[in-house]
């Protein structure tokens, strides 16, 4: 199943999947800069490196969290599990299986 989001909602999933697995160094950049809005020379003077160093790194992070998206595949499974959850809820009248659709969708 294909899945087709906007950019900021992949870059946000992929980071929520799998940013920890980033160096606490990467993630704080990785986070003031695409999430935080801070620009390239902003986060070069605030952690000491070059802008260009900092353009590097975010895409190095981008790059790493999609290879561990397309070896892991969570963000993809994660989607597909809520997009079911959602079809099953839309096409039961019983109230026990849209509870439990519902809880599920919570969960995911």
């Amino acid at each position: 199943m294909m899945v087709v989001m906007d950019r900021r909602y992949e870059e946000t999933l992929l980071f929520d999947f799998y940013g920890d697995l980033l160096t606490e160094h990467q993630k704080r950049i990785y986070e003031d800069v695409v999430f935080g809005d801070l620009s390239c020379a902003e986060a070069a003077e605030t952690y000491g490196i070059t802008r260009q160093g900092v353009h590097d790194l975010i895409r190095r992070c981008g790059k790493t969290l999609a290879h561990y998206e397309e070896t892991l595949g969570l963000v993809r499974k994660f989607l597909t599990l809520k997009t079911k959850a959602k079809e099953i809820r839309e096409l039961t009248e019983d109230p026990r299986i849209r509870k439990l659709a519902d809880e599920i969708m919570e969960e995911l």
